[in-house]
């Protein structure tokens, strides 16, 4: 079967590539009161766009816990500052929710860090990285996979910036939220939803 998107991509070519700008609403999640109001909106959607965000560490042995995680709409993206309110019960209970597909990329990753935080398993959560191969996409990486269906560059410059600072910039609210919702266009796309 033929696929109509390449298999591949360079890093010339992305370079040459317009930058991709998430413009949607960001809205910070920083209680607990905020996050169950969140989960109940995010709830109506089939399917959304999922990410989390580390502080880097540059010292051996040294980790850090997840500090955001980004659940994305169409229209939106919700940034909960775990760092701040750590995964509330109705949070938790979206994450293992069978309902609604979240769409995220190396999601391994992502759970190995929720579980130093909370004890679950997430559910019904696809990884676009294997899902890309059925498209004959053999990149795995978010920007590589986003220029090769978009003709746009994700920018990765604030990917190493301070996750756990007390405020976020724009910069690092417009980065987050990108990512999440770049795995919700791609997998729209694919399926031409």
């Amino acid at each position: 079967m033929t696929h109509p998107y390449a298999n591949t991509i360079s890093k010339e070519d992305i370079a040459q590539l317009e930058i991709e700008e998430f413009t949607g609403r960001i809205i910070l999640i920083t209680t607990p009161q905020d996050a169950a109001k969140a989960v109940d909106y995010l709830k109506m959607f089939p399917r959304v766009g999922f990410d989390t965000e580390t502080r880097p560490s540059f010292k051996k042995g040294q980790r850090y816990k997840i500090s955001l995680m980004q659940i994305a709409t169409e229209e939106a993206c919700f940034l909960f500052r775990l760092n701040h309110i750590d995964i509330p019960k109705p949070l938790e209970e979206f994450l293992t929710n069978d309902q609604i597909l979240k769409i995220g990329l190396s999601l391994r990753d992502d759970f190995s860090a929720i579980r130093k935080r909370v004890d679950i398993t997430p559910t019904n959560f696809l990884d676009l990285q294997n899902y890309v191969q059925k498209f004959g996409i053999e990149e795995a990486s978010l920007q590589k996979i986003y220029a090769i269906l978009f003709k746009k560059k994700i920018s990765k410059g604030q990917r190493l910036t301070n996750w756990d600072a007390d405020v976020l910039t724009e910069s690092q609210q417009k980065y987050a939220a990108l990512d999440a919702w770049a795995c919700l266009q791609i997998y729209n796309q694919l399926n031409q939803v």
